[in-house]
C-alpha cells in the first residue's frame, strides 16, 4: 500500500482567505510589482503566467533565484476565491484519457479555457525529482486580468529565504533548513474541481 502523499494533491501555504504561489522574475518587474503590490509594466499581460504552490518546485524552476531573468523570487497571496476559480476554468495542458472523454473533447475545451494545469514532479530540498506531482497553474487572458486586478492581496520578496536556504542544504545544515522551509500542507479542493484538474489519490 501507498503511504506516501497522493500522486496529484495541491499543497500550500493558505489560511482561510489566502493560498500563497511563487513566481520569479527579473528585478525590473520585481521591483515594480512590489511597490504596486500588484503586477505592472514591464510584466506583459499578453503572455501566460505560471503560478506555482509549491516552494520547492519554484526553487527548481529558478535555480534558487541565480537563472537570468528569474533573480528575485515573489511570494504572492492570492484570494481562495479567485485560486479556485482559476481551478474551476481550467484544462490540461495534456490530453489525459483518465480525465477527459475524447481527445477532441479536450481540444475543445482547452481552446476556450484561460487557464492551463500541469503536474510536474515534485522537488526535495536537493532540488531531486520526486514521485508525487506538484501542480502549476498557468494564467492567460481573463485568468490573467482577475490575477493582476482582483486576486492578488500581497506580494513579498523571498530571495533571501530562497538563498538561505541554498546555503543551508550546500552545507548539510539539515536544522536551518527545517526552520526556514515553508511549511506547505494540503489544500481541500472541492469535489467538482478534482476531475477537471485531473487529481488523483492514493490506493
Amino acid at each position: 500500500m501507498n503511504t506516501g502523499p497522493p500522486l496529484r494533491q495541491i499543497r500550500a501555504q493558505f489560511d482561510d482567505q489566502t493560498i500563497r504561489v511563487y513566481q520569479a522574475y527579473s528585478p525590473q518587474i520585481a521591483t515594480r510589482a512590489l511597490r504596486a503590490q500588484t503586477f505592472v509594466s514591464p510584466f506583459k499581460m499578453s503572455r501566460m503566467t505560471w503560478i506555482k504552490p509549491s516552494f520547492l518546485w519554484m526553487m527548481y524552476r529558478c535555480g534558487w533565484g541565480t537563472k537570468p531573468g528569474q533573480e528575485r523570487v515573489l511570494a504572492i497571496d492570492i484570494s481562495r476565491e479567485g485560486f479556485e476559480w482559476a481551478l474551476r476554468n481550467s484544462c490540461l495542458s495534456h490530453f489525459d484519457a483518465a480525465h477527459d472523454e475524447t481527445e477532441e473533447q479536450w481540444s475543445r475545451r482547452k481552446e476556450k479555457s484561460p487557464v492551463r494545469i500541469q503536474w510536474d514532479p515534485e522537488r526535495d530540498v536537493r532540488l531531486e525529482r520526486m514521485e508525487h506531482r506538484s501542480i502549476q497553474i498557468g494564467l492567460s487572458e481573463a485568468a490573467i486580468e482577475k490575477y493582476v486586478h482582483e486576486w492578488i492581496q500581497r506580494i513579498s520578496d523571498v530571495t533571501d529565504l530562497a538563498r538561505r536556504l541554498e546555503t543551508a542544504v550546500a552545507n548539510n545544515d539539515a536544522a536551518s533548513v527545517q526552520s526556514s522551509l515553508p511549511v506547505e500542507l494540503p489544500y481541500s479542493v472541492p469535489s467538482d474541481i478534482q476531475s477537471r484538474i485531473g487529481m488523483q489519490i492514493n490506493d
